[in-house]
Formats: C-alpha cells, structure tokens, sequence
C-alpha cells in the first residue's frame, strides 16, 4: 500500500518573546505527518458523534471534548488485543487509523458512542459484518475469533482515551519520520550553527529524546521533557527622556513592558512608548517558526534523529 501523506495544521504554545507570565500560540506553518493523524501539540479536524461514520464539519475540536463514556467497562486479555491490532491494522487501519484515532475518511471510533455503548462485540460486530456502504465502509466476513480480537483491541484503545488527560493522541515514531537527513544537515548547518553543534551540546540528543519529544524541543527548547528551568530574559528599557533601566524581564505583550530592576522594583511602561532590548537566548527559536517550510522542519528533524 503506498505511503499515506496527509497535511495537518500544527499549533505549538511558544512563550512571547522574553515574557515570563505572557503566552501566545504560535502557528508553526504546516506539517507533513504519515500515518494516522497525530494529535499530540496538533489541532485535529472535527468529528461526528454519529458512530463510526465520517467525520463531522463545524464541530468542537475532539481535543476539546471527552469521549463518550463506556456504558460497560470491559477487561480482555493481552494477548487478544494484540492479536486484534494486527487484524484491525490489515483491515480497518486505512479508513480507521491503525491506533483507531481516526484516519483516511474514518472517524476516531475511541470516541464512537456505538464503540461506547458496545458489550463485547454486541454492536460493533453487527457494523463490521454488514459494514455501511453509504458510508463507504464495506462489510467485512471475518471469523468470530478475529471480530472478537478486533472488538477487543477498540475497547483496549478507548480505555486508553478515557485515561488520557485532554484529548491528545501518542505520535508514533515512525509518523514523523519523513524527512531527509542529509538535506536537513545542510540546513542546520546553515541556521543553527552559531548556537548549536551535533558534537557539543546536541551530541546523542536522538539518544535522549525520540519521536514527537525531540520535534517538540527542536521546535521550543524551553517545552517537553527535560527542558529545565528557562533563564528569565535580560531586558533594557530606554524611556523618552533618556532613562536606561536594565533588569529582569517580568512581563511582556503588545502593550506593555516590564521587568524587575536590580533594586528588586517592579517596574512597567507602556510598550509604545519606550524603547527595548531584550536578551533572550530562545529567541532565534521562537523566530525560525515564522522561517521553516514543512520539508525544512522535518529534514532537521531527520537528521537530529541520525545525533544517537
């Protein structure tokens, strides 16, 4: 089967320049992911509460909205749901997503109320024998055994989504795996090496840091796992009269400046009305998301993930 590409819009919360207690999102252009959409840091299209039929336009994000909660929890073994993630993944993952999350004109079925309201199969077994052709979705004649083991690892996925704070989805390496390497190294080399060298500070950082992780620090080196604590801003502030104050920057957006002097005094000026310099060593980041095209992000990505 080739290779399925599909274009989602990513949004990654970035602080504003240099602000402390300021936030802005910040649209990191689009991404090119393969595979089922991601939805860890991504804005997903909406779904249709209707089960198992396609996706619903206008509609709330479903990361803003709880699944649907199961009438009947359920356990199953195992070595069932494993067997099911292989069949679902032959048979349904194309439409469906291999992870049940959603796919190619199927919707995400760990937030189906059928999927919800299903007792071991009583309602999912039916649609998946008759399927729904005004959907698109064929029937299927599959043993019992192997219904049963796909019945099995749905309600395994949607006990992992009822699980899940919001309602982000795991990105599976391979989803981000898209780039060139060698095109990528080209590039670092030209916009990163005044910061940044794969055999300093980033030597085995694809040891450290995989996947959705290592794109999140490229993209935002003060979010993710192991980020550490980010160094507060120096900020100089000259007024109209010609007064310099020099501090730490505590608080800025469009409107306003301020920052916290050496004396410990908070001190703010309306933004339009001074002059400011402020020395942020994350700020060639926050700047290169307005530069990156979709191939740059992901053949930089390409090769960090070659920095083992």
């Amino acid at each position: 089967m080739a290779t399925d590409y599909r274009t989602v819009r990513a949004y990654i919360l970035v602080p504003v320049t240099g602000a402390i207690r300021s936030t802005v999102l910040t649209r990191a252009r689009l991404i090119r992911t393969r595979g089922p959409w991601v939805g860890a840091a991504l804005l997903v299209a909406a779904f249709s509460s209707d089960p198992l039929s396609a996706q619903g336009r206008g509609q709330a994000s479903p990361a803003a909205q709880r699944p649907p909660q199961t009438a009947t929890p359920q356990q199953y073994s195992r070595e069932q749901i494993d067997a099911g993630r292989t069949r679902f993944a032959s048979q349904c993952g194309f439409c469906h997503g291999r992870d049940a999350a959603g796919g190619e004109g199927g919707p995400d079925l760990t937030r189906s109320a059928l999927v919800a309201a299903d007792n071991r199969g009583d309602r999912i077994g039916p649609v998946i024998r008759s399927g729904r052709t005004d959907k698109g979705m064929p029937a299927f004649t599959l043993p019992n055994g192997d219904i049963a083991a796909m019945v099995a690892f749905i309600h395994a996925q949607k006990a992992e989504a009822d699980a899940a704070t919001g309602g982000r989805r795991a990105v599976d390496i391979a989803d981000l795996q898209t780039g060139d390497a060698a095109a990528g190294k080209k590039y670092f080399d030209g916009a990163c090496v005044r910061c940044h060298t794969a055999s300093g500070d980033l030597a085995g950082v694809a040891g450290r840091l995989q996947g959705l992780a290592l794109l999140q620090r490229m993209l935002n080196p003060a979010s993710g796992r192991g980020a550490g604590p980010r160094t507060v801003p120096s900020v100089t502030v000259t007024t109209k009269d010609g007064q310099v104050v020099t501090g730490k920057l505590a608080y800025r957006d469009e409107f306003t400046i301020a920052l916290t002097d050496g004396s410990g005094w908070y001190r703010s000026w309306p933004a339009a009305q001074v002059k400011m310099t402020i020395d942020d060593p994350l700020q060639a980041h926050v700047d290169q998301l307005s530069k990156y095209t979709d191939a740059d992000m992901h053949n930089v990505l390409a090769y960090l993930q070659t920095l083992k």
